[in-house]
């Protein structure tokens, strides 16, 4: 529709000689009028789209190979030498004192750095047509191991629990930073109407980092992780109170809409638009939730398959099969967490006894993946904060804290699989080949997900934020 002001402008004029000088004078405003009513018309779609559903798929950068995440965080730090990176120069000089040249300007977290070497304390064998070395205690992870990329070269700055985990979820050791969840459901939105973009599943104890390893700092609170519990409720409040049945909680939930519209109308504001979202999700959830944690649906052959004794069992294995039925139901990251691994003390059955927890499932969820065509563009990802350092810690059976070099596997979305990445040095201390700081993990995921790590930013505080921060490159070695 043309502005009014241009309508009577043009109704005078066609009783007069339209002059040269009239026309850039007048009709020139004109012109811009109409460019802005163009520009309005599109923001206010924008703005009603955005409201329709502000978690609406998008496109990202270019052709995405990953679609989708499963992130298993193995929180407390893994010892890379007792599971993946194998040392028999350790073993041959257990128990004898560290060379000086390699601890010159070294500062552990806890123990004095002139401890004692500890050699790994189980065995390693090569598995599939790879020759992947794994520890006897994955004979799952084995099974997989030509479908796994094993990184045995990450390193980070932070040393110590909560900053490390922020760290490795975030890309920065400090509080309020977005998540690698957050910043893949901005970018991407979600393909589920009727759950979270972005679930949280924890087993074992809560992280070291909290929420921040899953929250969405300065962005909306719409791209939050959203926390399911293992028993009752899968989030809190879900369930109607006494005396409030489904019409009348419908009906409360229109008035309390149509309300906040009259006022986004005005202005809009994003946190109101993230909670209108927010209460008919919700809505929605009070019927998808119970069905999603419902296993009764799934075969014995697959709860045995990822070691479900009882499906209505709050555990690890279990968050691994709800993993799968989150991302068929569309949701964009799932998030595994499992505080199990801190062994500064009572190292060999404490990695033994998380093996037995964390193994059978993890693998299970690969396998599981694969069979149903959805493991090529899922992209999986196991590991935790830091490593394990190979001098001893507690006596003569534990490991103090370890950043200079960890591992971690990926599978799925693009990944190079059955291919072991990187070197360290003979005792495991320091990256010796081809290293891969946090940030080049993050440039590398993104880069899997279709976007430039570079570009993906979000504003605040007068500056361009980004997962990378300034760092980051692409690994391109472990890319198929």
């Amino acid at each position: 529709m043309f502005p009014m002001n241009l309508l009577q402008e043009l109704k005078q004029a066609s009783a007069q000689y339209l002059t040269r000088r009239w026309f850039f004078r007048d009709c020139g405003v004109g012109l811009a009028g109409l460019a802005a009513g163009s520009l309005l018309s599109r923001d206010l779609h924008a703005k009603e789209t955005s409201l329709a559903n502000p978690l609406a798929p998008r496109r990202p950068h270019y052709a995405a190979k990953a679609k989708r995440v499963i992130y298993i965080f193995q929180a407390g730090a893994p010892s890379h030498l007792e599971l993946f990176d194998h040392k028999p120069e350790l073993t041959k000089h257990n128990g004898q004192l560290p060379p000086a040249d390699l601890l010159k300007g070294y500062r552990a977290a806890f123990i004095n750095p002139n401890s004692a070497l500890l050699g790994p304390k189980f065995k390693f064998e090569r598995h599939g047509q790879c020759g992947m070395e794994l520890s006897e205690v994955l004979p799952h992870t084995a099974k997989i191991a030509d479908d796994i990329c094993l990184i045995r070269t990450m390193n980070t700055e932070a040393v110590n629990h909560a900053p490390a985990q922020i760290m490795m979820n975030s890309g920065s050791q400090q509080f309020g930073r977005p998540s690698f969840g957050s910043w893949t459901l901005y970018g991407l939105g979600s393909e589920s109407e009727d759950l979270p973009g972005f679930v949280v599943l924890t087993s074992a104890k809560g992280t070291s980092g909290g929420a921040s390893n899953y929250g969405c700092g300065f962005m909306p609170t719409m791209y939050a992780g959203t926390p399911f519990r293992g028993a009752g409720d899968p989030v809190l409040y879900l369930s109607n109170p006494a005396g409030v049945d489904n019409e009348t909680q419908r009906a409360s939930l229109d008035t309390l809409n149509r309300l906040n519209a009259e006022a986004v109308k005005s202005d809009l504001d994003q946190d109101l638009a993230a909670r209108m979202h927010s209460y008919e999700m919700a809505y929605r959830l009070q019927t998808s939730a119970p069905e999603l944690m419902d296993l009764s649906s799934e075969s014995k052959e697959t709860l045995d398959s990822y070691g479900i004794k009882s499906p209505k069992d709050s555990t690890f294995s279990r968050n691994c099969l709800l993993a799968r039925r989150l991302i068929e139901r569309g949701v964009r990251f799932v998030q595994l967490f499992h505080e199990a691994w801190d062994q500064h003390g009572n190292l060999t059955a404490g990695v033994k006894q998380n093996a037995i927890d964390t193994d059978q499932a993890s693998a299970a969820l690969v396998m599981d993946l694969k069979q149903r065509g959805l493991l090529k563009d899922t992209l999986v990802i196991w590991g935790g904060e830091f490593g394990r350092t190979p001098m001893v810690q507690g006596g003569s059976d534990g490991r103090d804290h370890h950043n200079r070099c960890f591992s971690m596997w990926l599978a799925g979305g693009g990944v190079k699989p059955g291919y072991t990445h990187g070197k360290t040095d003979d005792l495991g201390f320091n990256v010796a080949e081809n290293p891969v700081h946090v940030h080049d993990l993050h440039a590398t995921l993104q880069h899997l997900l279709g976007f430039d790590h570079t570009r993906l930013t979000y504003r605040s505080q007068g500056r361009d934020f980004r997962l990378t921060d300034v760092h980051g490159r692409i690994v391109n070695e472990i890319l198929a």
